[in-house]
């Protein structure tokens, strides 16, 4: 087997629902970093590029039909590249660049990159086909998050609870009450102010010239989903699902846009386009878990990866966790062992003050990691992930 190598990783701002990346279609956001790469690497023969994968979990607007493909080309890369879209919801680009590692630890590939885009902004409505002629009962979903077009089936066997919803079944499941949620919620978004402080995201996220209809374009260059807030002001909020729920809007990651790209090569690869590499990708699994818990997918994830590495929870030296919930973090970290507010964790903040952008938010963690081991000198990183419909992600990445 050959080793596969994180060699640079960039991704816009993270943008809010309905805020500054709004007007940029997805095809577009996504061929965003994939120009930034090549801008900063202009000598590299990009005809070489074996391969761009790219995670998208919506696919129902301007995603559609293969937005991989389309952001390449619109990105100005040969049309001799190929592009593919790979849909493992909200692990699809921590899939992308497992699947991408994977093709190069086989010898398949030698260059290749992995990346997501998300615009949950303008996910469309859709509508389904009409039962019988002449009908008048159209059904009519928003793509922007959750389930649609329900299979009678699905929800008799397994149930279709919403996110929020899933995320009640773990805290009541592992008894994770409101106020410890909160207080890890406050601590993303202190973590993230800091970083964003010491400048810890400079590297990774490029400038975003965003036109307006009057006047200069809108340089969009810092995550905006992060906000100040207090201990008290998320305490005073009110619970999403129901009243005696402990989720609320400031202890569950938001509804974002973006994009990311990561160039991943061989030893090979490395070598002929004069590559620094950042780090080694490892091992990567993936796991299954019931629908109605799916926050609690990282834990047998984490366990599985381990595995494979041949490694022990204490060798890891940072954990990225995406928060799709304090709720559900909460309950992996406890199940793992770690402490609620471990400084290992999610060190420079996480989802809930990030924001969680789906086919965005794994290539996020992968660079996050990188950048976090090069900055301290640890070895391995670990990024995990709960998908809907009760799954679980994990991705170990060494320091070279």
């Amino acid at each position: 087997m050959h080793s596969a190598y994180l060699c640079d990783a960039v991704r816009t701002p993270f943008g809010k629902l309905n805020g500054s990346l709004a007007t940029i279609r997805a095809d577009d956001l996504a061929a965003l970093p994939l120009k930034a790469l090549m801008q900063r690497h202009p000598a590299l023969d990009w005809s070489a590029l074996d391969d761009v994968l790219f995670g998208c979990a919506n696919q129902a607007g301007e995603d559609n039909r293969n937005v991989a493909r389309m952001a390449l080309l619109l990105a100005g890369l040969p049309p001799s590249v190929p592009g593919c879209t790979l849909n493992r919801l909200c692990g699809s680009s921590l899939d992308a660049v497992a699947m991408a590692a994977r093709s190069i630890k086989t010898g398949e590939n030698h260059l290749v990159i992995a990346g997501g885009v998300e615009s949950m902004s303008r996910a469309p409505f859709v509508m389904g086909k009409a039962e019988s002629a002449f009908s008048r009962t159209m059904q009519l979903e928003d793509t922007t998050m959750g389930w649609r077009f329900i299979n009678p089936q699905m929800k008799a066997l397994y149930g279709v609870e919403s996110m929020p919803q899933t995320a009640e079944n773990v805290a009541l499941k592992f008894g994770i009450n409101r106020q410890d949620q909160d207080a890890f919620a406050l601590r993303s978004q202190q973590r993230t102010a800091a970083a964003q402080e010491s400048g810890f995201y400079h590297s990774q996220l490029i400038e975003v010239n965003v036109p307006q209809k009057k006047g200069e374009p809108l340089c969009f260059t810092q995550d905006e989903h992060p906000r100040a807030t207090t201990l008290a002001a998320l305490e005073k909020l009110k619970p999403v699902v129901n009243a005696q729920g402990t989720i609320t809007a400031g202890n569950a990651s938001g509804l974002n846009d973006g994009a990311c790209a990561l160039l991943l090569a061989s030893e090979q690869g490395i070598r002929q386009h004069g590559l620094q590499p950042l780090g080694r990708i490892v091992a990567s699994a993936v796991t299954g878990i019931e629908p109605t818990i799916m926050g609690f997918g990282p834990a047998q994830a984490v366990r599985k990866v381990l595995h494979l590495a041949g490694l022990q929870l204490d060798q890891i030296d940072v954990f990225e966790l995406n928060e799709a919930f304090a709720a559900q973090a909460l309950a992996v970290m406890r199940d793992l062992g770690l402490a609620d507010d471990a400084a290992n964790v999610n060190p420079n903040g996480g989802a809930i003050a990030l924001g969680h952008p789906l086919g965005a938010s794994g290539g996020r963690l992968v660079m996050n990691a990188a950048r976090q081991l090069q900055k301290t000198g640890g070895r391995y990183g670990l990024c995990a992930m709960c998908i809907g419909v009760g799954q679980g992600i994990a991705l170990i990445i060494e320091r070279v």
